[in-house]
């Protein structure tokens, strides 16, 4: 198998789970957003993280931005699809990043 047909392939199964992933992923949070959550008080350890639960973030003196597709959606009237979109965007710019610190690693190597 070429390089090329393998990177293709490895792009289609990536987009497929990442399609798959929005409509199997849980609008409860969990890890360190939900971790988050309990510290801050918002949440019990055990149990759902309540609707209007919000993140308070200490911003004053610290670097901070808006980020483009907040929670991996393109607003709320952008739906499912507007979800599918941002991971295939997302996928298609790590591919592209990672190519292109592959190809600066390979020059330096030479």
């Amino acid at each position: 198998m070429k390089n090329q047909q393998f990177i293709i392939i490895g792009l289609v199964i990536a987009i497929l789970i990442g399609i798959v992933a929005v409509f199997a992923a849980s609008g409860d949070p969990d890890g360190l957003e939900s971790s988050a959550f309990v510290v801050q008080g918002n949440k019990l350890l055990f149990g759902d993280t309540p609707e209007d639960a919000e993140l308070h973030e200490e911003e004053e003196g610290r670097f901070s931005y808006e980020s483009p597709f907040p929670d991996y959606t393109m607003g709320e009237e952008g739906g499912k699809a507007g979800e599918a979109i941002v991971i295939i965007l997302g996928t298609i710019i790590a591919l592209i990043l990672a190519f292109a610190i592959g190809k600066f690693a390979m020059a330096k190597k030479s």
